[in-house]
């Protein structure tokens, strides 16, 4: 609710405004709510802001100053003179000794300005008065008045927030109140006495743990705790404050990522508080207003930036996942990053030790098509120097532990424990983390984001390097502390992996050339020197190395030619720190987290309390807290923190002391810095004060590179090494550390890097992501309420509530508006300007005057209210579109049927004719071919009928013959007939007369006859029947008997071929081949018929004569081979016989027709195939008997064959 009152109002507490709300609730209630938009305001003649109708109620002041004008006036002064006003303002400012900004009034700006990255508005901005505390507690902020309203909340029994002895924030109810004290009884029933300042309203039990905590009733800090203790406690670790996503760190695994998240959030299904929310919004804004946008994802370290950062990523990548996959590269790109550039601190195990900004491009269609990637400020002192149970960067102990046995060989590789820049810190593993399986996952990620592996070789080469570097130690050798490097391992493997000399690298190390003239000394280091110098080496390649990757990363995810201008930044960089002891690094960081608050106050508070005032719009302003006087304390010129440590580093003469006394002498005036003593200076920082220790920054901001170290590494034999020195050749500084004012210092160039982020977030849309860490022991479940209320009030939670609460989150303009919505407007007789227009729409829809605001330039909404056109204006563009569906669809359909109808009237016409042209093309061709044919068919046919036609002449004729016989029979029976008539014509006429008896037999006989006649033909059909199936039987009975005689056939044949086979064989070697020799009429068929035959071998083969095996002589040996040829003659001779017996057997059983056949002794018929099955098996019986003597036979040949080979196999 917004009140007006003049600047010399007091504030009220929390419990005063809920009172306030209550009554002017009621009063709305009696009254009838206006049904009118409120009436335009007037519009100025130039683009000057005008005065706002309503004055800013200060939330901090000083009441002691004025108890007495609060109890004269009364809760709300009346209104005074500007000069008055003034002056008040001034008294206020300086009892509290604080400011704050306010945008009342605005005046010039004089004195010297601060440099700020938003340059373009610079020059118009005018300077904001500050009239209020910035660092002014809480409580301060609001005082109770009890006056009249402590018996109202004793009535209404109504809970409240005191803080008890302990600090903490109990609930409990107002017993009594006794000047400015109250007894409160808690809800463990303790009754205990506070002061009435320090009590809160308390929120109704239905509003415990809502998801935005807009929705809380009273807004205060012990009910912002507690709605956010409530949801930790059941794992809700996202809730809303307004426009900024609060992210709570559960230090544990909670299921509420994955794919079906993914897709309830893509789907719309989901509206809860999450980081899918974020990414799905700047997604969606990006796609319809085609802006970039922008995730900024800030908070301490150890509040879950990283992990978050991931989830965001991993949806976006979800959301715009096309075919190429480079989607799936961006998300492999987080291991690789991680694993360089992470490292785990005394606050997170996996603590970003650098910032980055992944840039991801999106095509029209609003798929992923490519990233870009920046950094900023590695941490390299952290490969060289380690806190007590910190670890360097994770890749050193990955690799140690992950990599292959062939791969430690060849690159003499150790245990972490043996390297001093790993073991320095008796911290060498992590808990529940396995540096091998996260090796091999980064081996992956190389080969997805298409590293190569020569590529990686060298890498690993150069990691190697560093951790031998450090192991590279230094002898002592006179009283001046002058070192020489010992030659062992340490120095003799970083040489190899270098690719250089190792008595190059031990002179570089232990000595430096200095330029006299024209002559050139070499002048030996000192133990410190020599170190620094090694260190330094270790980390500039391990840097170099950083950066080299992040560009090959980027030419992986090129964008190329389908950039479209449409891009989501995902900012995650270092949270803000405090350690005991924090060097440079600590300063970078916290000096970027600052820039970062400054741009989202900007967003949040500056730029949209000044729109509402410039464009017109009553608005009571939100106080924020502006860390505008601590950049100032860094950045300003000409005596800024920066600017004198970079005068510093441009003295060869200047020590960290000298820097310390320079700070403390020119920054003394600013509130925001305080000295130490000796070496150290505190800056008071928006998240809390911190103690920075000098000791080191000059060295760390000049960050020298002598030309030694730059000449040695581009002489190596490694690529990337001579890479890296071609890149900083001309950026070392000179021998004799003589400053080069063309180089940067690291102060100087992080500055820069931090101006060039801010202008990229400008034009973007931001989205803001506030990770909290809930405990300092990373615990989970624990939840420390100090801490999480110093956050909150660092990225001002309670302040973007408050301006979320009041503020129009939505403002379009005039034309915007009217342009998206005038279409719903029914009424067409509204003037066509879009202010009007807009106007109108807003009062159709019944929008409630407090909902919105109409500026001179924009129309503003409050939270929900844009939902609301946007669901109509999709459901009448819906109604619309189906309309117009409908009606195209008839439209379509009906052009469709005419031009169907069309083509196929059409298509008969062509077809037919075309039918009409290939069948007379057809009938000639056909007529030409088959002219000849044609007549003989003609002739065939002509002979055909006649044949018929005389055979039915003839069937006619014989069928007249046979009724002109008939007719002939019957003359001559009637005539013989008339002859007996006339005989007995004298007969009596009794004789004739046929008696009833007879004739009744008569017709019994006649009835019987024709009862056989039916009994014949039923006889007759049933024989017909019965021959039919015979028929069918004997058919069947013939094709089986074929097919079985086929069988018989080719068994025969079979054995016929195995008996001429045999016989061939045996013929063979009775008859040795003789050229021309005679036979003679009387010889033996097979040439065994006498001696004499037998003697006359075969010319060329020797005979024997005098030696015969087992005593045969050749007579006998001839009458053995007569007698197989006898056995084989016989069987053939029977083989015939038998085979013509079968023959006829077979023909005359398959000769038989009819039915079964009686036998000619009066036994029972023989069935056709009983007789074969017997015949069959008769042969199938010979068969067998045929076979075993055939068998018999070959096997009495086969022995006299052997015999008779080996009669003649003889030699003389």
């Amino acid at each position: 609710m917004m009140l007006s009152a003049s600047p010399n109002t007091l504030a009220k507490s929390s419990l005063e405004e809920m009172l306030e709300s209550l009554r002017q609730k009621d009063e709305r209630q009696q009254q009838p709510p206006p049904d009118i938009p409120p009436a335009l305001p007037s519009r100025p003649n130039s683009r000057a802001r005008l005065p706002s109708a309503r004055r800013s109620l200060p939330a901090n002041f000083s009441v002691s100053s004025v108890i007495d004008d609060q109890n004269h006036n009364g809760s709300v002064a009346s209104k005074q003179p500007e000069p008055e006003k003034k002056d008040e303002g001034k008294r206020k400012e300086k009892d509290l000794r604080v400011k704050r900004k306010s945008f009342g009034s605005k005046k010039m700006r004089t004195g010297l300005c601060s440099e700020s990255p938003y340059a373009a508005e610079k020059e118009e901005e005018e300077e904001v008065v500050k009239v209020t505390a910035a660092k002014v507690s809480p409580v301060e902020e609001q005082k109770p008045e009890w006056n009249d309203n402590v018996e109202y909340f004793i009535k209404k029994k109504l809970r409240v927030w005191c803080r008890v002895a302990n600090g903490q924030w109990q609930l409990g109810k107002i017993q009594s109140t006794a000047a400015d004290t109250s007894l409160v009884m808690l809800s463990t029933a303790n009754v205990v006495e506070v002061s009435t300042e320090e009590l809160f309203p308390a929120n109704p039990d239905i509003l415990e743990g809502v998801e935005d905590l807009i929705q809380l009733s009273y807004l205060n800090e012990p009910s912002v705790l507690y709605n956010l203790r409530v949801r930790y406690s059941q794992d809700v670790i996202y809730s809303r404050a307004g426009p900024v996503l609060i992210a709570v760190n559960p230090f544990k695994n909670v299921d509420i990522y994955g794919n079906y998240f993914i897709s309830a959030y893509q789907e719309k299904a989901v509206d809860a508080p999450h980081v899918y929310a974020v990414a799905d919004a700047a997604y969606d804004e990006m796609m319809r207003e085609e802006k970039n946008q922008s995730i900024i994802i800030s908070g301490e370290s150890g509040a879950g930036k990283t992990e978050t950062a991931k989830f965001a990523m991993q949806y976006l990548a979800a959301l715009g996942g096309g075919s190429c996959g480079v989607e799936y590269e961006i998300l492999k790109t987080t291991c690789i990053l991680e694993a360089f550039g992470n490292a785990k601190t005394s606050r997170n195990a996996n603590s970003s030790r650098f910032g980055k900004l992944i840039e991801i491009h999106f095509s029209a269609m609003g798929k992923i098509c490519g990233a870009k990637l920046e950094t900023f400020l590695l941490e390299k002192s952290r490969v060289v120097q380690l806190c007590n149970g910190e670890r360097s960067y994770h890749i050193f102990y990955e690799f140690c532990a992950g990599a292959s046995p062939v791969l430690k060989e060849r690159l003499k590789l150790k245990t972490a424990s043996e390297y001093t820049y790993l073991n320095q810190s008796d911290c060498l593993t992590i808990d529940r983390v396995d540096d091998a399986q996260k090796f091999r996952k980064l081996l992956e990620a190389f080969d997805i984001v298409q590293i190569p592996k020569e590529h990686q070789e060298r890498v690993f080469a150069l990691l190697a390097a560093v951790l031998w570097l450090g192991n590279v130690s230094f002898r002592v050798t006179d009283n001046e502390n002058h070192v020489e490097v010992v030659a062992d391992e340490a120095v003799t493997n970083a040489a190899m992996l270098m690719g250089c000399n190792s008595e190059e690298l031990k002179v570089v190390l232990s000595t430096r050339k200095l330029q006299a003239g024209t002559d050139c000394i070499s002048k030996k280091l000192t133990l410190r020197q020599a170190t620094n110098m090694r260190d330094g080496i270790a980390k500039f390649i391990y840097a170099s190395l950083f950066d080299w990757l992040v560009e090959q990363i980027n030419i992986a995810l090129e964008v190329g030619k389908s950039l479209t201008g449409r891009s989501i930044s995902i900012l995650d960089i270092y949270g803000f720190e405090s350690f005991k002891n924090n060097s440079f690094e600590q300063f970078c960081i916290n000096y970027a987290n600052e820039r970062l608050q400054q741009h989202f106050n900007r967003h949040l508070f500056k730029l949209e309390q000044e729109e509402y005032e410039e464009d017109g719009i009553d608005w009571t302003k939100v106080e924020f807290v502006d860390n505008q006087e601590c950049l100032d304390l860094i950045e300003k010129k000409p005596i800024g923190l920066l600017t004198l440590l970079d005068e510093e580093s441009n003295f060869p003469k200047a020590t960290d002391l000298t820097f310390a006394n320079k700070l403390k002498q020119h920054l003394k005036t600013n509130s925001c810095f305080k000295g130490e003593r000796g070496r150290a200076f505190r800056v008071n920082h928006y998240a809390g004060e911190v103690l920075y220790d000098t000791n080191g920054f000059l060295e760390k901001n000049r960050d020298p590179l002598p030309a030694d170290l730059i000449n040695l590494l581009s002489s190596c034999d490694c690529q990337l090494l001579k890479l890296f020195s071609t890149k900083m050749r001309g950026k070392s500084q000179k021998p004799l550390m003589l400053s080069d004012s063309t180089n940067q210092t690291v102060g100087t160039k992080f500055k820069g890097q931090l101006f060039k982020l801010m202008n990229k977030l400008e034009n973007t849309s931001p989205h803001f992501i506030r990770c909290i860490k809930p405990n300092s022991k990373q615990l989970p479940r624990v939840y420390e309420e100090d801490l999480v209320l110093q956050q909150l009030r660092c990225c001002g939670v309670l302040e973007v509530v408050r301006i979320s609460r009041s503020g129009y989150p939505t403002r379009l303009t005039h034309q915007e508006f009217a342009g998206r919505y005038g279409f719903l407007l029914s009424d067409k007789k509204v003037s066509q300007d879009p202010l009007s227009v807009s106007i109108a729409v807003l009062k159709q829809y019944l929008v409630h005057p407090e909902m919105y605001q109409v500026g001179y330039t924009k129309l503003y909404l409050r939270t929900g209210q844009i939902g609301v056109f946007e669901d109509r204006r999709k459901k009448v563009l819906q109604g619309v579109l189906g309309i117009q569906k409908h009606l195209r669809g008839r439209l379509s359909r009906e052009y469709f049927q005419n031009m169907r109808n069309g083509a196929l009237v059409l298509q008969s016409y062509v077809r037919g004719e075309n039918a009409r042209r290939m069948f007379d093309t057809k009938a000639k061709i056909h007529a030409e071919s088959v002219s000849e044919a044609r007549i003989g068919e003609f002739t065939a046919v002509i002979n055909l009928q006649s044949v018929v036609r005389g055979w039915l002449a003839r069937k006619r004729f014989n069928s007249m013959q046979r009724q002109k016989e008939l007719l002939d029979v019957t003359t001559k029976s009637t005539r013989k007939a008339g002859r007996k008539v006339s005989e007995d014509k004298d007969l009596p006429l009794e004789q004739f007369q046929v008696q009833p008896s007879a004739m009744s037999d008569l017709q019994k006989r006649v009835l019987k006859s024709e009862e056989a006649l039916v009994q014949k033909a039923e006889e007759n059909t049933a024989l017909r029947e019965q021959l039919r199936q015979f028929e069918e039987r004997w058919s069947e009975y013939d094709i089986k008997m074929k097919s079985m005689e086929e069988t018989w056939q080719k068994q025969m044949s079979s054995l016929q071929m195995s008996l001429a086979a045999a016989r061939k064989s045996l013929a063979t070697e009775n008859n040795p081949g003789q050229a021309g020799g005679r036979q003679d009429a009387s010889m033996s068929p097979f040439g065994y018929d006498s001696e004499d035959t037998m003697s006359t071998g075969t010319p060329g083969v020797r005979t024997p004569t005098n030696k015969f095996s087992n005593g045969n002589t050749p007579e006998l040996r001839i009458r053995e081979l007569n007698g197989s040829l006898n056995a084989v003659n016989h069987l053939a001779r029977e083989f015939d016989q038998r085979r013509l017996n079968f023959d006829e057997d077979a023909r005359a059983i398959v000769e038989v027709k009819g039915g079964p056949q009686a036998t000619p002794n009066g036994q029972q018929p023989q069935h056709p195939e009983d007789e074969f099955r017997r015949l069959k098996l008769r042969f199938e019986t010979w068969k067998k008997d045929y076979k075993s003597r055939l068998r018999e036979t070959k096997a009495r040949l086969h022995s006299d064959k052997g015999r008779h080979r080996k009669w003649w196999g003889k030699r003389g």
